[in-house]
């Protein structure tokens, strides 16, 4: 059969695992700690008819975003998730999902960085780019950068201007307490026309919530996970004592908590990052709910190698990812990333995604991952 043939099943006959060490141009800071070198889960997939697909596991070295880590990803990989695709057929990607979800719970990372892969097998399958075969409606989609938290409120004006002129069109500011309303302020008084967001990773509580509301002055596209990731109930409540947008991400690791954060209107933005919700046709049913809605969404990253931006290119590009998303060129991080071409961004602040070509539309430098590689496990079914 010929690659893209409609009817082929999908089956997998290999999966390798890699780790890598990828060192990020300059410490990067959350609330929660600082990351100065990225070490990557990487799958290689192969299947029957010789096709390779490649995806990135976004689990961190520490469980600070998540419970998972990129150690507990690889053991749930070897241990649950490749003996239930490994020989196993099916009719196309989305049908991976399913199986993962029925047989066992959590590592939703780990499930995602498999399931994606299959995708990208799928979408080379068929002979379609990625984002055709997610449902992507664009040519080039709006970025977004994503500042650290910096020492001092001039450190950050400082790097909100390169932003800015760089074209960027959106700006999101990491806070925490002790560096929030000052900082935001220096920022909006130095950029008084930018496209502003802040993201607090579950820094507060509800009794910051008068102190939050200073936020609402600075006229910002939305806060970002203020409150605890498990907490619904209570960004309900913050969300009615703040004018500015509540935007919930560690919260959101499903349909169905996309569904009660819809019902108890404990935000009004959310940010769809598919290693966190378990790949991507759990991203495309959230998409689908906020689209139903009227509540926009965008692709948030999670400093992901070129593979893992690849994915989320193609994501970004369907029809209620309205808002630009945390989608930064390689250079922004990495001194090389370890795809080819390398991801660029226009002046005008878009990137390019790949439609002319099957897959995730660049090619995966193979010399350079096995360079960077410090572990390396083959899985056959």
């Amino acid at each position: 059969m010929h690659a893209n043939e409609p009817g082929r099943d999908i089956r997998l006959e290999q999966l390798i695992l890699r780790e890598i060490r990828l060192p990020l141009r300059e410490p990067f800071r959350i609330s929660s700690g600082v990351v100065a070198e990225r070490r990557i889960l990487l799958l290689e997939l192969r299947d029957s008819a010789g096709l390779i697909g490649w995806s990135e596991c976004v689990a961190g070295e520490a469980p600070n975003y998540s419970p998972e880590t990129i150690d507990t990803a690889w053991f749930a990989i070897r241990e649950w998730i490749a003996p239930r695709v490994l020989g196993r057929s099916f009719p196309d990607a989305r049908s991976v999902y399913p199986v993962l979800q029925r047989d066992f719970r959590g590592h939703e990372m780990a499930k995602a960085a498999v399931e994606m892969g299959c995708w990208d097998v799928e979408a080379r399958l068929r002979g379609v780019s990625l984002a055709e075969l997610l449902g992507g409606a664009r040519d080039r989609i709006a970025v977004g950068v994503s500042l650290g938290i910096q020492g001092t409120p001039e450190a950050l004006v400082e790097r909100a201007r390169a932003a800015h002129a760089q074209g960027y069109r959106k700006i999101k500011i990491k806070i925490e307490p002790g560096a929030d309303i000052d900082f935001v302020a220096a920022v909006r008084r130095a950029l008084p026309d930018a496209h502003l967001m802040v993201d607090a990773n579950n820094a507060y509580t509800l009794e910051d919530a008068d102190h939050l509301a200073g936020l609402d002055v600075f006229d910002l596209m939305m806060i970002e996970q203020p409150l605890e990731r498990e907490d619904l109930v209570r960004h309900a409540q913050l969300q009615q004592k703040l004018r500015t947008p509540i935007c919930l991400d560690e919260s959101i690791t499903s349909l169905e908590r996309a569904e009660d954060m819809v019902a108890l209107g404990s935000g009004r933005i959310v940010n769809i990052k598919p290693g966190r919700v378990g790949g991507f046709a759990s991203s495309l049913a959230i998409h689908d709910l906020c689209e139903a809605h009227g509540m926009p969404v965008w692709c948030g990253g999670m400093l992901e190698s070129g593979i893992g931006r690849a994915h989320n290119v193609a994501l970004a590009s369907l029809p209620n990812f309205s808002l630009p998303g945390d989608l930064s060129p390689s250079s922004r991080y990495w001194t090389q990333d370890i795809v080819t071409p390398e991801w660029t961004m226009t002046a005008e602040g878009t990137m390019h995604v790949p439609r002319d070509r099957a897959g995730i539309g660049v090619d995966v430098d193979v010399d350079r991952v096995e360079d960077l590689c410090v572990r390396r496990e083959e899985l056959t079914g």
